[in-house]
């Protein structure tokens, strides 16, 4: 029903990979319900990534890795409103947010990097974010939070589309 971008780089807390197969259970959203949002459900995932590089100042190669996350401790729902199509709209929050992983590798794979690699990086990452955040919106009042059964099967096949991809 809603959903919330991280940006974490220290992971001590629990983390569930996305993986094609892996599902949203009930049982993964472990947060505390907020009393003060109206939300049903709440789906706190992210990308992360790391790198090394190496080259001259003029042409570095990277080697990187960028995953997709779900964060069960700041992922919360609320008992009475649960159901089978809020999990399911949940669950493609998720597939969004790898969906986005996808693009970014992509540009990574693509772009030439100099010395400066790092900030390159993060330049990107920020447009990916930014991108990533105005799509999980877009979906949201789209569906209406999984209230438009219409919509939200449209945004199930679009998104099922660029996985296949």
């Amino acid at each position: 029903m809603g959903l919330m971008l991280h940006l974490g780089y220290g992971q001590e807390e629990e983390v569930v990979l996305w993986t094609p197969t892996g599902k949203l259970e009930w049982s993964d959203f472990k947060g505390k319900p907020s009393n003060i949002s109206n939300a049903a459900a709440i789906t706190a995932s992210g990308i992360t990534y790391s790198f090394s590089a190496k080259g001259t100042k003029d042409r570095m190669e990277l080697d990187f890795k960028v995953d997709t996350h779900f964060y069960p401790d700041k992922s919360w729902y609320k008992t009475k409103l649960a159901n089978p199509i809020i999990l399911s709209h949940e669950q493609l929050h998720f597939d969004i947010s790898e969906v986005y992983a996808r693009n970014f590798r992509q540009i990574l794979a693509k772009t030439k990097f100099t010395n400066n690699a790092k900030s390159e990086v993060k330049e990107i990452y920020r447009n990916i974010l930014r991108e990533l955040n105005d799509y999980q919106n877009q979906y949201d009042s789209e569906t209406n939070f999984s209230r438009d059964t219409v919509q939200q099967l449209i945004w199930n096949k679009k998104i099922k589309k660029a996985l296949n991809n």
